[in-house]
């Protein structure tokens, strides 16, 4: 029970800093007068692709120490 509350004030916190720093916006659509309250939650616009690209990695060497056994 108490892993739940910690996730749940983590998510908490997460969801208020997201909507104090602008990447989600809440606006109630509709009063809530008789009816439930309408929401419409609009998130960040998020655009995937690919590219190709040539990147250059190092070799690396190993040599292996003499034997000095005696």
């Amino acid at each position: 029970m108490r892993a739940f509350l910690v996730l749940l004030g983590i998510v908490l916190l997460l969801v208020a800093g997201a909507m104090a720093m602008g990447w989600v916006s809440i606006d109630q659509t509709r009063p809530a007068v008789v009816q439930a309250p309408a929401f419409r939650a609009e998130g960040p616009k998020v655009s995937v692709g690919t590219t190709q690209k040539t990147v250059e990695v190092p070799t690396v060497s190993v040599e292996k120490p003499a034997d000095n056994a005696q």
